[in-house]
Parts: structure tokens; C-alpha cells; sequence
């Protein structure tokens, strides 16, 4: 007796009904569109914990983000070029110090209202 999985089932059952019937469950199912719509809600995910490493004043290097996702080092360079900087608009900033690897550490930019502003004279 082989297993069934859900789009079997839902297939014999379309088949078994009328044209009505089916629109009507066809408007009821969501679409691919709609699941992609659904963001994870856990602030425990991968990017979370990125940028939370590079949100800490030392920062961190390319060696402790790939341990921490689990991600090669084309991925995070990838990430943090793609979702960092242009996505996200974060100022990241990277520093290598004494020949050892890179820190990246994400800094607070002044944005050009405070550096419009005229200094006030007392």
C-alpha cells in the first residue's frame, strides 16, 4: 500500500468534484506568492545573530560569522555585501589590524543633518 502525501490527496479529490467545487477550493489554498510573503518571526535566525556579531563594538571577522551560521566564506562575504550594506543600508566597516584577519563591525553613521548643523557659539 504506498503512502499518499497531500497534493495526491487534494488532486483526487478535485478530480472527484465539480467545476464549482473546485474553484471555490482552488481560492481557499494560498498560493506560492502568499508562503513567500511569510517572514520567520524568530529573532534567533542566522542574519539575526550576524548582525548582532558585527553590531558589537570590537566586531568580528569572516572566521567567527562562517562558524556561526555554518556558511561558506564566499556566503557571508555575500551576505554582508548584498543584505549588509545595499539591502539594509548599514555602514560596515572593515579594519585588518596587524596582519591578522579583518575585523568588519558595523558603526553608526552621522547622517547629514548633523553634519549641516551649524555649531552654536554661547
Amino acid at each position: 500500500m504506498a503512502s499518499l502525501n497531500l497534493e495526491d490527496l487534494m488532486a483526487s479529490s478535485l478530480s472527484k468534484q465539480k467545476p464549482a467545487a473546485r474553484k471555490q477550493l482552488a481560492r481557499r489554498t494560498p498560493t506560492r506568492s502568499s508562503a513567500k510573503l511569510a517572514k520567520p518571526t524568530s529573532s534567533n535566525t542566522k542574519h539575526s545573530k550576524i548582525i548582532a556579531m558585527l553590531g558589537s563594538v570590537a566586531g568580528t571577522t569572516i572566521t567567527a560569522l562562517m562558524k556561526a551560521t555554518g556558511w561558506q566564506q564566499h556566503s557571508v562575504r555575500g551576505f554582508l555585501a548584498g543584505v549588509v550594506r545595499k539591502k539594509l543600508k548599514l555602514n560596515l566597516v572593515s579594519e585588518r589590524k596587524d596582519d591578522k584577519d579583518r575585523v568588519y563591525r558595523i558603526v553608526e553613521l552621522r547622517t547629514s543633518k548633523h553634519l549641516s548643523a551649524k555649531p552654536t557659539v554661547a
